[in-house]
């Protein structure tokens, strides 16, 4: 009660303060109120501050609604658990499940929910308020109930002590390895969600591959009709095969936009995937379709595209697969960009597979850093692309989750500013934040080589980066960290003194072969040899043999 008290008495000076501005208003403007007063210098500072104060106020309703949402959710934890304890010890199950059948119902006309719903929030609340450090969080206001939902949800599947250890990650600031970046409560809660997850099955990797195996006997299709004659098909499928589809589709529809087709990419994408389906009509797409794809007056089928006019789209998708994990001697999981972590049997196969459709980025065992970004193209242009989208994971623009093939690769300080081309001047943002950033007062903060860029507002408010929070990579057991083994750092050494890093220009730049450089910032370009081990891995490998 303390807490919602002063989040009150915040939003009522606010809110008189907001008042004194509309008396001083009216005595400056008299009949004319500001927000219709003409352009001149006093009413635009009056509906800047009035517009501040919004801001102000906006911020501790958030507070307030995760205050109310702590308060509601001891109170259905707690009527829940005094109903159990009115049970009498000797009640039988099918009693003990009328309780629960009451309880739930009690709650639910309460809250006008479907039972369903009520049952879900009771359970909800009774794990948050068994995990103080997440119920204090949300009583503070710091983090939302949705984030709060998200650690219960994800540490469904862990023992207690790994729950435990969850929990002191993200919450703890004296954990032995707190989490980096951004607080719970100032991420996204889907981003927030994707962290959690990250975390969870990089330290508890066993379980990831026996909840992979179970869900895989699951997969399906499902079907739902809607409204206004349309349906919806879902299909459930392993990440790898889901994103080589989702990656296929996009680019086949992409290469369907022409001046002559009006259809959007989002409308495409549904056109080539139904045309693909049911057995690809061939017909030359026709050109001025309306939205709906149809010409007027023709009947025009608009699901007809031409599919043997686009060139077989190479999906780049980024597999990012710890070394250890690669040379089966650790089961850390790897990462799918778009995607998230997966199973390391997975990326040991599609790495088997020779899958055309990704680009394999391999970690060092040191620090975590990319040691070789694709293994068939060489050109540093590509090599960076990769870098940055390895580094930023989505777009980075706040709140923005769009994934990496849809990002552009754009100059945080402009080349006609004398902004150069190198990785701490470079970043990803999605087409719709990209002509954001070059039309309003947005303006990104400096990037380094392992962190994208920060926000700062049209208000002067800055959102720092939401950048993934890297952990050390896993060792085997029976080896040693590099630096303690004297034959493995002269391995790794000699392979890194192999060319593996790409040519040098004579000022110390790492260049391409068509003479391009970086300004002194790393790039990683491939092999020309795809099927063959690099020098890195062959060491390894006879270390490991050995």
């Amino acid at each position: 009660m303390e807490g919602l008290r002063a989040s009150v008495a915040s939003l009522d000076a606010l809110f008189l303060k907001d008042v004194d501005l509309d008396r001083a208003g009216s005595k400056v403007f008299g009949a004319n109120p500001p927000h219709v007063a003409g352009s001149g210098g006093a009413d635009v500072d009056v509906l800047e501050r009035k517009s501040e104060l919004r801001l102000q106020r906006l911020t501790f309703w958030k507070q307030l609604e995760a205050q109310v949402a702590a308060g509601k959710a001891r109170d259905a934890a707690e009527f829940a658990e005094f109903q159990e304890a009115m049970t009498p010890p000797d009640a039988t199950d099918s009693e003990r499940a009328f309780v629960e059948m009451s309880t739930t119902a009690e709650v639910a006309g309460v809250l006008t929910l479907s039972p369903g719903a009520a049952a879900a929030f009771i359970s909800q609340s009774r794990k948050v308020c068994a995990m103080p450090p997440v119920a204090a969080a949300l009583a503070a206001g710091a983090v939302s109930w949705r984030h709060a939902v998200i650690v219960a949800d994800e540490t469904d599947c862990l023992a207690p002590e790994g729950a435990e250890a969850l929990v002191a990650h993200f919450f703890d600031p004296d954990a032995l390895n707190p989490a980096r970046g951004s607080a719970p409560g100032d991420l996204v809660a889907h981003l927030f969600r994707r962290k959690v997850r990250t975390w969870r099955e990089r330290t508890y990797p066993v379980s990831v591959q026996e909840r992979h195996v179970r869900c895989v006997a699951e997969r399906r299709m499902e079907y739902r009709p809607d409204a206004d004659g349309m349906a919806s098909i879902t299909l459930v499928l392993p990440g790898d095969t889901a994103c080589a589809v989702w990656n296929k589709t996009t680019a086949t529809a992409r290469g369907l936009q022409g001046p002559g087709e009006t259809r959007t990419l989002t409308q495409l994408r549904p056109d080539v995937a139904a045309a693909l389906l049911l057995g690809a009509h061939t017909g030359t797409a026709a050109t001025g379709r309306s939205d709906n794809g149809q010409e007027p007056d023709t009947g025009t089928d608009p699901y007809a595209v031409d599919l043997s006019t686009i060139p077989a789209p190479k999906a780049d998708v980024l597999v990012t697969v710890p070394l250890f994990t690669l040379l089966g001697n650790t089961d850390e999981p790897a990462v799918l960009d778009g995607y998230g972590p997966i199973p390391a049997a997975m990326a040991r196969k599609l790495v088997a597979d020779g899958a055309t459709s990704f680009y394999r980025v391999l970690v060092d065992p040191r620090d975590g850093a990319p040691l070789e970004i694709g293994r068939t193209s060489y050109r540093l242009s590509e090599a960076m692309k990769r870098w940055i989208r390895m580094r930023d994971g989505h777009c980075t623009f706040p709140g923005c989750s769009n994934p990496s093939t849809d990002n552009d690769t754009d100059h945080l300080t402009a080349w006609q500013h004398d902004g150069t081309t190198g990785v701490s001047n470079l970043a990803q943002l999605c087409p719709k934040h990209h002509r954001l950033k070059h039309h309003s007062g947005w303006t990104p903060t400096v990037a380094t080589e392992t962190e994208p860029p920060g926000w700062k507002s049209p208000t002067g408010r800055h959102y720092p980066a939401q950048h993934p929070d890297p952990q050390p990579p896993h060792w085997p057991p029976r080896l040693l960290e590099p630096e303690q083994d004297p034959v493995l750092t002269r391995d790794i050494v000699a392979a890194g003194d192999s060319g593996e890093t790409g040519d040098l220009t004579p000022d110390g730049d790492v260049g391409g072969p068509d003479g391009s450089g970086l300004t002194g910032e790393p790039a990683a370009p491939a092999s020309t040899q795809p099927d063959e081990l690099s020098p890195l891995e062959q060491a390894l490998t006879h270390y490991l043999a050995a």
